[in-house]
């Protein structure tokens, strides 16, 4: 029966279901030789993965891999591939299968790719429209009796879309971006019969007709077009985008603001005639609407060449071998397992990742670090903590970095974080960003809350992110079930443009969680040496199941000085586990019972 637009989802039932334990589902093999890619004639050979292989020179370029599966408008098969992938993928939410289906340009008629866990889907022209599926990218959640709020992990790309329908159907949770799309009808973000959604991210996107939430009960949309939006639940915030609604957070619950104060999209693969490429785009201030509407986009490119392309068994010191000869990264999708650092030291390098690339410290290192220098991009891969607990698992800058990079920012965008779920996992502090003006564009940190290894010890995770850094800019934070602090700002000048948080379920007891004087630990904490900070569009949520009679002080935490300043928060009891005593700091009504019902606080102080 389908919900009207003003609908919200039953409470508690949303939690309950995330917090179903799903056994770890290994993906299948494919039959050999249907995935084999060769590398355009103008690339490098492959260089083997042999743990004990350290040549002198690494050469860039090399294919892409098994899981890379390029098509083309004449090649046959389409449908029966991406229905293969599908079936694997379709439930495998801790299984190994990482894929990445790339579509040169031209037109493909009559398909419906359907997207499992760690699949991502990408045209390979400049513009979205070179590349045109007169069809759908479709999410939906059969796989879970129609609710998507664990359809995590997955990403659809630089396609123009025409749905049978007139609708595409994109029913995802976190770690599910949506980018450079271009929709020609109606987007639809609940799955079928408008089950329990819970995400998610747009950017550089154009929607021509309307985007339908329904019930997914937080948005973020930046830098992008639509035609125009349906409802909201509880948490919708626009940045940058041409027919987003107006201003009218809490009711309904919209968050907008007219641009995007610095944003640059993230790097992607292309073909220049039979050479494949990797787009920079350039960094815009004061953003709206797209990028690519006026023909090709601004920015530069870089040839394949220039990269190591990395595949699952490559050691950690090749991978550096190749970054101190001054070759980017280019992580083809799998598994990879490190024993120390990555270390980025040149300014302007690249490491994009494919098809969920998942990067593992398997004894307690930091996956990847960088230097104090301009213009790292980090793209599009899944750090998976390790069984012997790190301190730290990325680090942007070293401690106590100080440069300016105003000019020349360092990004992070679409690295998400896990720690457990997928087998038992630890670490301190999962994110650190020292470098100043660093740009961390959509991120899901998440201790995880069901699956395998799961457990208040089990998956020890105190820190999500800690920004260090100032004139830090975080759009679209995502950061969930920590046992202590989600996110700690110690930085000047932060501002985040939306924020999602669950507090952690599985506190045992009160004591667990108490903060010297103070009842748990902020969701977000802003540092009390801090003198100017701004957030937009912040919530989050408690879900005490363990112990529902836990209460929370408050969501956010942060000094009560003129500088520092929050636009439309709120918090929410799911199903009255557990309760809020106020908003932020003092302020804010406390959660009530259990109806489900955001307390918000629309300006503070």
């Amino acid at each position: 029966m389908s919900r009207t637009p003003t609908d919200v989802p039953e409470p508690g039932r949303y939690t309950v279901a995330r917090r179903t334990v799903l056994g770890a589902m290994a993906a299948g093999a494919a039959a050999p030789g249907l995935l084999a890619l060769s590398s355009p004639a103008s690339a490098s050979p492959a260089v083997p993965a042999s743990p004990a292989q350290q040549p002198s020179a690494l050469p860039g370029g090399g294919d892409l891999g098994p899981n890379v599966i390029v098509f083309d408008p004449s090649t046959a098969g389409i449908q029966a591939k991406l229905d293969q992938i599908f079936r694997q993928q379709e439930s495998a939410q801790f299984g190994t299968g990482r894929y990445a289906f790339l579509f040169k340009p031209g037109t493909y008629n009559g398909l419906n790719a359907q997207l499992g866990f760690y699949t991502s889907i990408a045209g390979l022209g400049l513009s979205p429209d070179d590349t045109t599926i007169n069809g759908d990218v479709t999410v939906d959640a059969g796989w879970f009796n129609g609710n998507a709020t664990q359809n995590f992990w997955r990403s659809a790309e630089n396609l123009a879309l025409a749905p049978v329908s007139g609708t595409n159907r994109w029913a995802v949770a976190q770690a599910a971006p949506f980018r450079r799309m271009h929709i020609k009808g109606g987007l639809n973000l609940a799955p079928d019969g408008y089950g329990w959604a819970s995400g998610g991210y747009i950017a550089d996107s154009r929607i021509d007709g309307s985007v339908g939430p329904y019930s997914q009960q937080q948005w973020y949309t930046r830098d992008s077009s639509v035609g125009g939006w349906v409802n909201a639940v509880w948490n919708m915030v626009f940045s940058g985008v041409q027919g987003a609604p107006a201003q009218s957070f809490p009711n309904p619950p919209y968050t907008t603001l007219d641009t995007t104060p610095v944003s640059r999209e993230k790097p992607f693969l292309y073909l220049n005639g039979s050479e494949y490429r990797v787009f920079l785009p350039e960094k815009r201030t004061n953003a709206r609407g797209v990028t690519w509407g006026n023909g090709t986009p601004r920015g530069s490119s870089l040839p394949l060449s220039q990269f190591y392309v990395a595949k699952p068994g490559v050691t950690a010191a090749t991978l550096n071998a190749a970054l101190t000869q001054g070759l980017h990264l280019l992580l083809t999708p799998g598994i990879y397992h490190l024993d120390q650092p990555i270390q980025v030291n040149r300014a302007g390098t690249v490491v994009l990742g494919l098809g969920y690339a998942t990067l593992i410290p398997d004894n307690g290192v930091t996956v990847l670090r960088t230097a104090d220098v301009d213009g790292v991009r980090l793209a599009g891969f899944l750090i998976d903590a390790g069984p012997v607990n790190s301190a730290t698992l990325l680090e942007v800058g070293p401690a106590g970095a100080s440069a300016d990079h105003s000019a020349n920012p360092t990004t992070v965008q679409d690295v998400f974080v896990r720690i457990g779920g997928a087998g038992a996992g630890k670490a301190t502090t999962s994110m650190v960003i020292n470098s100043r003006h660093t740009i961390v564009d959509h991120t899901w940190v998440w201790r995880a809350d069901h699956g395998t290894g799961v457990g208040w010890e089990t998956n020890r995770a105190d820190y999500g992110i800690r920004v260090n850094g100032d004139d830090v800019l975080a759009t679209g934070l995502f950061v969930e079930h920590f046992n202590k602090y989600d996110v700690q700002w110690y930085g000047q000048r932060g501002r985040t443009i939306f924020f999602q948080n669950e507090k952690a379920y599985d506190a045992p007891n009160q004591a667990a969680i108490q903060n010297g004087s103070v009842k748990g630990y902020a969701a977000y904490k802003v540092a009390d040496s801090v003198t100017t900070h701004e957030g937009w569009g912040l919530g989050s949520y408690c879900y005490y199941n363990v112990a529902p009679t836990i209460v929370q002080h408050h969501g956010f935490e942060a000094p009560n000085k003129p500088g520092v300043k929050f636009h439309d928060l709120l918090v929410v009891s799911l199903g009255g586990q557990g309760q809020y005593e106020h908003v932020v700091n003092e302020t804010g009504a406390p959660t009530s019972g259990t109806s489900t019902v955001p307390s918000t606080v629309v300006s503070y102080p």
